[in-house]
């Protein structure tokens, strides 16, 4: 792939803030913002998420490194839109009142499970460079692991928050095991 695809993939990463801002100005936020802004980039982080794992799917099916180029960028996004997240959950919806956010955090599961995903993905992120690659070495890719067990998390944190519509968030269920069964090396249970 051309030079260019990797601005290309960077401008089109920042669709969702497009999204928010045009709804944000011409007050097409519905009846309740704070919900739709909190619910925007919490559904942005995981599709980030699964864009990011699909990457060596893709690279495996089109037998093209080329994919492996954008998954760092899109981590870093999936990261970017998980903070935005979650602040937006504590600064609009708690307004930084950390004394019930703390208790909700230990009371509720989906509170408890989304937040743990934001968590893990900042070591991921703060490892993201070149230099940590190299200064990590074989620990980066098993850091770096921790992915797996972050998109678990994401899709049960969206799931346990939708109580009486699951449409969406089985979509990213579905769509999370078929990803995750490209990582299994189904020749090692070959008993033949």
């Amino acid at each position: 792939m051309k030079n260019y695809f990797k601005p290309a993939v960077f401008f089109f990463s920042l669709w969702p803030i497009y999204i928010i801002t045009y709804q944000l100005f011409y007050n097409q936020l519905g009846p309740e913002p704070v919900d739709r802004i909190i619910n925007h980039f919490g559904e942005w982080t995981l599709i980030f998420i699964l864009l990011t794992l699909s990457m060596t799917p893709l690279k495996k099916i089109t037998s093209s490194l080329e994919w492996i180029k954008f998954r760092r960028m899109l981590g870093l996004f999936a990261f970017f839109y998980a903070s935005i997240h979650m602040l937006s959950y504590v600064g609009l919806d708690y307004r930084f009142d950390f004394e019930p956010l703390i208790d909700d955090v230990l009371k509720k599961k989906f509170i408890f499970i989304g937040f743990s995903a934001w968590l893990l993905l900042i070591p991921l992120a703060i490892t993201s460079s070149d230099k940590m690659v190299r200064i990590l070495k074989k620990n980066w890719k098993k850091l770096h692991r921790l992915i797996y067990l972050i998109s678990i998390f994401g899709v049960l944190h969206f799931i346990w928050l939708s109580k009486t519509i699951f449409f969406k968030p089985l979509i990213f269920l579905i769509i999370l095991i078929v990803l995750l069964l490209f990582r299994i090396n189904f020749r090692k249970f070959n008993l033949s």
